[in-house]
């Protein structure tokens, strides 16, 4: 698209996008102000249709965010804010160690919010065709935010895709959760620690944190483990895992609970093993990478006194093409396995699949992905 067919049409959005937030209430004063600045950011749409090249493996993810640098500031930081954070967890029932997790995860404890002027990445998103019902109400969300005085169109910056402050809400999710943690009249995500604590609090309450519970933990899997029994759709008591021989990681017992748990592989049978609760899949609800959520689990953990894996993740794993990863999904749908769509994506379904070959083919069925499942599925489709 030439370059000034873009800028009117970019304009001509702009309009439309000022007349669906008037109709919503927001205030036709603050709608023509942002609008007056607003600049399309071809930035934006070029990371937004960006893919990377290769899969990211588990050990790629977890070991940078999950350091010993990221462990000790999270722990002088609890220690600088205890008081403010027991006061959290007695109302929201979310441990401290948790809350410092997310925003280690997130902004790196406040070091990097982003820079981009968020009202520009969302109405550049709102006006681009792959998203933009769902950017459109974030835009939305965003005057909204402005209009009731939490901060000026301006000083909202963020990530290329809309999210915001220390915790990296989306608009909407702000307007929903953000809370006053130092009463002084404005929800701050960007410079009040109080506020931003109070509201990550609340968004998990919100999205249903079990205060009784844990994430998970790392486990010891028993000597000739059913692998194709992993992966979060392998739900069964914990007192059944039990049974099955899961200890904890340094082989003590677990306790015999009737709560749901789920058994995690994420480096393969190689690799370390996690046993998930029911406030795993919370820790979805905020980011649904399976890495992202162990991740918080494990820094949280840590923050908490605990020690290092005992079972590191493993890091002879190569990471693999996008290209091969489709490859791989059209192998397994050839031979008669669902993998979902055919997108070079290796998510829930295509593991299972993958775990269903190997175990149909006397391999060990942890669905990892390397380059032995790779060329044996490529020769099973070939001989057909």
């Amino acid at each position: 698209m030439l370059a000034q067919e873009a800028g009117a049409e970019f304009k001509s959005c702009l309009v439309a996008l000022g007349e669906r937030a008037r109709q919503d209430g927001v205030d036709a004063a603050v709608v023509e102000s942002v609008l007056a600045g607003t600049t399309r950011l071809k930035r934006v749409v070029e990371l937004d249709r960006s893919q990377p090249e290769f899969t990211r493996t588990f050990a790629d993810y977890y070991i940078p965010r999950v350091s010993e640098q990221r462990v000790a500031q999270g722990r002088a930081l609890y220690a600088q804010h205890r008081s403010l954070l027991s006061r959290l967890q007695r109302e929201y029932g979310v441990p401290a160690h948790y809350l410092l997790a997310f925003w280690g995860l997130e902004t790196n404890y406040g070091a990097y919010f982003g820079k981009i002027r968020t009202t520009d990445a969302l109405a550049t998103l709102a006006c681009d065709e792959r998203r933009s019902g769902f950017f459109t109400d974030e835009f939305v969300a965003a005057l909204r935010i402005i209009a009731s005085g939490d901060i000026e169109g301006e000083d909202m910056r963020g990530s290329w895709a809309g999210a915001i402050g220390n915790m990296q809400f989306l608009p909407s999710v702000f307007l929903q959760y953000a809370v006053d943690g130092d009463n002084d009249g404005r929800r701050d995500l960007w410079t009040s620690i109080p506020d931003s604590m109070a509201s990550a609090a609340n968004f998990l309450r919100g999205i249903g944190w079990q205060a009784e519970l844990r994430w998970g933990r790392e486990v010891r899997l028993p000597q000739g483990f059913d692998y194709s029994q992993s992966g979060r759709e392998g739900v069964r008591p914990l007192a059944e895992w039990v049974r099955l021989g899961v200890r904890d990681a340094y082989g003590g017992a677990l306790p015999m609970l009737d709560i749901p748990a789920a058994v995690l592989v994420p480096s393969g049978h190689r690799g370390p093993a996690f046993l998930t609760y029911e406030n795993f899949n919370v820790i979805l609800r905020w980011n649904r990478s399976e890495y992202y959520a162990i991740s918080v689990g494990r820094l949280a953990d840590r923050i908490a006194g605990g020690g290092e894996l005992t079972r590191p993740a493993d890091t002879d794993s190569e990471p693999v093409t996008r290209a091969k990863v489709q490859r791989l999904q059209g192998d397994l749908a050839l031979l008669g396995y669902d993998v979902g769509k055919v997108d070079g994506i290796f998510g829930p379904a295509t593991r299972r699949a993958l775990s269903r070959f190997q175990s149909a083919n006397d391999m060990i069925a942890d669905g990892h992905l390397d380059s032995q499942a790779l060329q044996a599925v490529r020769e099973s489709a070939v001989a057909m």
